[in-house]
């Protein structure tokens, strides 16, 4: 199978894989060349593998992976590889961290704009 984990800036993996094993809201799933098309939703955890018999870890944000024949799609907003769980783990932390931190302060810029456009909306209503 080919296995293709799109980011929104970038394609982090275009691999040729034996066995794709994900988590999805219902619970975990493998794919194997034989299986039928799929489609799910895939909840924040881990993505694994097998390619030339080594497994490798993805830690995926949440997203969606679509199989088609032989190719394995994943769109997902954010995601970390790495061939051990506990190097993987601590890379996961530091960026996702990161990237957590700036969300909350986009978040936070938002809700004072939307809470400006508001009240300056309610302030031209009164007028009127």
């Amino acid at each position: 199978m080919n296995l293709k984990i799109l980011l929104p800036t970038e394609i982090l993996m275009d691999e040729t894989v034996h066995k794709v094993t994900g988590e999805a809201e219902n619970g975990s799933f493998t794919l194997l060349p034989s299986h039928i098309d799929f489609v799910t939703a895939l909840t924040r955890g881990l993505l694994s593998f097998e390619k030339e018999g080594v497994e490798i870890f993805v830690a995926v944000d949440e997203g969606i992976l679509v199989k088609t024949g032989q190719e394995v799609l994943v769109s997902t907003t954010r995601a970390v590889c790495g061939k051990k769980l506990g190097e993987l783990r601590k890379v996961v932390e530091e960026q996702f961290k990161v990237l957590g931190e700036k969300e909350k302060n986009a978040r936070a810029a938002m809700a004072k704009i939307e809470a400006g456009f508001i009240r300056r909306f309610l302030e031209v209503q009164q007028r009127a």
